[in-house]
């Protein structure tokens, strides 16, 4: 609406300042969010990523810094930027900052562009599925587990019995098929950049410098430098955050939780901590 309005102003009125608005998608990729850590979901990025879109301009930044996480939730985030993107005619601008892997970059490909640091990670285009198995700790410590089921493969891959090479085997075959959908996206998205090298779709991650070689990314740089190249010295970036009050960001406005409710976060939590630190950790982060 701004800019209608100044497209009726005499041409010396007309503001020649440009604001883009800011999407920063930083963390790992969890289902739900996390109530007492921070991450990405579609439920805790789709208000942020609206509101954006909702901004009078000619494009939106997304600065992406994640090394990954649920393939699901990078996909639902990568398809509400895409929906947006063409439902406003907006282009799309991402900026890697430390590292867009796995999941991260399946969210940096909803991106017209791609621009990173020479040092940036990106790939990682491949599907991991990490556990601990306990077979004999129950054992030891003179516990006896009781697990009953209706229906034969419900205990698979429980982590307190032996590993079964069958079990392995039907867990392998979900992960290609997912890995085939992640492979898909990317020749949708980036196409003939893409260059024909064996090891892309490996599971292998690089730095942007060889990433730019092998087209996952467009252009080597800083938010900042190619938005006031691309809009003119002028562009102001206009960062978009959702309401974080601290009863908004917990979810305890207006609910009731009990010690359990509260002991049970806060146990997972400590979970999606290590969770988040492994994920990290690939990276050398």
């Amino acid at each position: 609406m701004k800019r209608f309005f100044n497209r009726l102003l005499p041409k010396s009125w007309r503001s020649t300042v440009v604001t883009i608005p800011v999407i920063r998608l930083h963390g790992t990729i969890l289902p739900g969010g996390g109530q007492f850590r921070p991450s990405l979901s579609l439920a805790s990025t789709a208000g942020v990523i609206e509101k954006a879109f909702a901004f009078d301009a000619p494009a939106i930044a997304i600065s992406i810094n994640s090394p990954g996480g649920s393939p699901v939730q990078s996909r639902l985030i990568f398809k509400r930027i895409r929906d947006l993107a063409s439902e406003k005619n907006k282009k799309v601008l991402v900026f890697v900052e430390d590292v867009a892997a796995s999941g991260g970059y399946m969210i940096a490909i909803a991106g017209d562009e791609i621009f990173a640091d020479p040092s940036s990670i990106v790939g990682s285009i491949g599907v991991v599925s990490a556990s601990f198995g306990f077979p004999d700790l129950l054992k030891k410590i003179g516990v006896e587990r009781r697990v009953h089921t209706a229906g034969q493969n419900k205990a698979v891959l429980d982590p307190f019995k032996p590993e079964k090479k069958e079990d392995v085997e039907r867990l392998k075959a979900l992960q290609l098929e997912v890995h085939e959908t992640f492979i898909d996206l990317v020749k949708e998205r980036r196409g003939t950049k893409l260059k024909d090298d064996p090891d892309l779709f490996t599971g292998l991650f690089w730095t942007a410098k060889k990433g730019l070689e092998l087209g996952l990314v467009d252009a080597l740089g800083d938010m900042r430098s190619v938005l006031k190249t691309r809009f003119g010295e002028k562009t102001q970036l206009k960062l978009i955050t959702a309401p974080r009050g601290l009863f908004g960001r917990f979810g305890l406005f207006g609910s009731r939780f009990s010690a359990p409710d509260i002991a049970a976060a806060a146990a997972n939590g400590i979970i999606d901590a290590a969770e988040e630190r492994a994920l990290w950790a690939r990276f050398g982060l």
